[in-house]
């Protein structure tokens, strides 16, 4: 077999691309990383192909050893491009210098896929597609006849889908449904009573996937599923020593997430319905009581960080507990019918998640606050149909040591992202993944930026509006911030993805810019997020302004998009508690918390917006930065180190002037 160089230069011209030094120095360094046993970073600007640049070395490497190397995306369209898309053609552009053809599957989170078993025998659904029972129905859909009519009609197409799909995978579903309507037909894999005590166990959907995954030379998943790959006792994906983690600066945001729990008055009335049918009726009362009491302190609880646990609250998390725990025990999940198995596994399961929560959220209090793993407080959401809701959730302070011992510990991984380093190294990164543990042996790994093939200072202009004022507290823009807003889209007439820190800020700031205005502008929320950007696309004088998904995952090339607007620095809320519960551990330890934390998350998410303006080599164009604290501040410096090196500049003037040129050609 030729060496990666070689194949990666045999795809590259199968599939009619150009040599790209990056590229190249990419794949190099992921195929020593794969013999050397060495953890790699890479940050690989846009348009450095760095799929091809990993997917080739990984190819060479599974076909060699024959052993399987999984790759993980954040996004499902990153994972659809990848098995849809990118090994296909991969694969037929290689034939002839490989020993046989790659082998590839996608594998997702057994709630992504259909259950039969539910579908015929489940508590929820008839195999008419009926609606729930009244007594499993939400509160929304006992007083809306609309609501529980929608859930029907969508089980009902659920269950004749069920009959034609190959695969069961949701994705695949068009149009979608909403998650209350899936959930109908679905299991997580702690619901599901296991493939040898299932009667349609040979047909089951997720096990095709798992089979299919168990035989291929690529998998492809998902961030989430790694991180319950590393945290479940039992293993998700096939056995592998290499790892590649695209899009690897979500990944310690996506762990966090599969690793957080929480108590509400929604999943705690899911388990007492499932558990009323099920259990003794002194037992079923006892939850009920337990439950009752405890969303309604719950309800009463003041939003925030819980440093202290007060005795109330803690009194209540331990009946709570209790009975939840009383009510597991006394199921039998083990009977031969399958009906009868469902049901009792989903009550239990619904039962464990409680009675685990409510110990865990008791434990995370009995260290001192420097020593906490986990971080508890009390999240409170207003809903326009059903008021406000109060959340008690739980989050590890940390996934660094997790990741290091259940992740790093066990897979040779390359890590890799347009956007890894802050404020110019790799070090905020290595620390979050844990990979940073002050020089230890038994961790090795390295850090590469194989660059870009834009010439960014020829490409693009960083401009910093340092006259504004300061943004204020409520989260709208100025006079002077709208004024600049309305001067610089006109200059580039049209043609602007304005990015703003809150759906507030947005809203306001597009309702009052289209009055100013001849061009129009699109605000995130008025239709789905992918016709909204497919219209901006398609138009070029159409500006679209939005909020946090739109800093990540938009690429509209071309003369559609030539001015990025950014309301403000995208620092953290200062309330939110995960994030500030992280400042202090680190100022605990001596460091500087609002560094480490808060200018890193700014930072990050900075670089991302930033890279929506330049998609290809032809394109140009400016990012606006509309919070003069980028210009003045002491932590401004590090914040411009972790953005392209774009041209920079204060003027203005210049800049408009810049935007009517560009926008003269098109």
């Amino acid at each position: 077999m030729p060496d990666v160089t070689e194949l990666l230069a045999h795809a590259v011209a199968a599939l009619g691309g150009t040599e790209r030094a990056g590229q190249i120095a990419m794949a190099e360094a992921v195929t020593q990383a794969f013999e050397r046993g060495e953890h790699l970073a890479v940050q690989a600007g846009t348009g450095t192909g760095k799929s091809l640049a990993y997917l080739v070395p990984a190819i060479a490497h599974s076909l060699a050893d024959n052993r399987p190397v999984v790759v993980s995306t954040a996004t499902i369209a990153l994972q659809r491009q990848l098995v849809d898309r990118d090994l296909p053609r991969l694969a037929d552009s290689l034939t002839g210098s490989l020993p046989r053809r790659p082998e590839f599957a996608l594998l997702k989170g057994r709630g992504n896929y259909l259950c039969l078993n539910k579908i015929h025998n489940g508590s929820q659904v008839g195999s008419d597609g009926a609606p729930p029972a009244p007594e499993d129905r939400t509160q929304e859909e006992l007083f809306s006849p609309v609501a529980a009519s929608a859930l029907g009609r969508d089980v009902a197409r659920l269950i004749k889908w069920s009959s034609s799909t190959e695969t069961g995978d949701r994705d695949e579903l068009a149009p979608g449904v909403p998650d209350r309507s899936w959930s109908q037909v679905s299991v997580s894999a702690r619901e599901c009573i296991g493939v040898s005590r299932c009667p349609f166990g040979t047909d089951c959907f997720a096990e095709r996937a798992r089979d299919r995954a168990g035989h291929a030379d690529i998998v492809v998943t998902n961030h989430a599923l790694l991180a319950i790959d590393a945290i479940g006792e039992a293993n998700v994906l096939p056995e592998h020593d290499l790892l590649i983690v695209d899009e690897a600066h979500e990944l310690v945001d996506r762990v966090t997430g599969v690793a957080t729990a929480e108590l509400s008055a929604t999943s705690l009335g899911v388990a007492q319905r499932r558990a009323a049918r099920i259990v003794e009726p002194e037992l079923a009362q006892r939850l009920e009581g337990a439950i009752a009491t405890f969303t309604s302190v719950l309800f009463d609880a003041r939003p925030g960080r819980i440093d202290v646990l007060d005795g109330e609250l803690a009194n209540h998390l331990t009946v709570l507990r209790d009975a939840a725990a009383g009510a597991r025990t006394s199921i039998d999940t083990a009977p031969s019918d399958p009906k009868a198995a469902a049901a009792r596994t989903e009550a239990a399961t619904a039962l464990t998640e409680v009675s685990d929560t409510a110990t865990r959220i008791l434990s995370a209090f009995v260290p001192a606050i420097p020593d906490r793993a986990d971080v508890v407080w009390i999240e409170q959401s207003e809903d326009a149909r059903t008021g406000a809701r109060s959340i008690l959730r739980v989050a590890p302070l940390s996934v660094a040591g997790l990741l290091r011992a259940s992740l790093f510990g066990r897979s040779t991984a390359v890590l890799t992202s347009a956007t890894l380093t802050v404020g110019g190294t790799f070090d905020s990164m290595a620390s979050a993944w844990g990979l940073d543990r002050g020089g230890d042996a038994d961790v090795t790994w390295r850090g590469i930026d194989v660059g870009s093939p834009f010439d960014h200072a020829r490409s693009g202009i960083l401009y910093v509006a340092a006259h504004l004022p300061p943004p204020g507290r409520d989260g709208t823009g100025s006079g002077e911030q709208l004024d600049e807003i309305a001067s610089l889209i006109t200059a580039a007439g049209g043609r602007t993805l304005g990015l703003f820190s809150s759906m507030r800020a947005a809203k306001a700031a597009a309702e009052i810019i289209r009055d100013r205005l001849e061009t129009p502008v699109l605000c995130q929320g008025e239709d789905t997020t992918s016709a909204l950007v497919q219209r901006f696309a398609d138009d070029e004088p159409t500006s679209l302004f939005g909020t946090l998904s739109l800093w990540q995952g938009v690429d509209v090339p071309g003369p559609s998009l030539s001015l990025v607007l950014i309301d403000r620095i995208p620092f953290p809320r200062p309330d939110d508690p995960l994030l500030t519960a992280r400042q202090r551990a680190v100022a605990a330890r001596g460091g500087n918390g609002f560094m480490a934390v808060a200018a890193s998350h700014a930072a990050l998410l900075l670089a991302q917006g930033a890279g929506r303006l330049l998609r290809r080599v032809d394109d140009r164009g400016v990012v606006a930065v509309l919070d003069s604290r980028m210009a003045t501040a002491r932590y401004s410096g590090f914040l411009r180190a972790s953005l392209p090196p774009f041209w920079a500049t204060t003027d203005g003037d210049s800049v408009r002037a810049a935007l009517q040129r560009l926008q003269a050609p098109a």
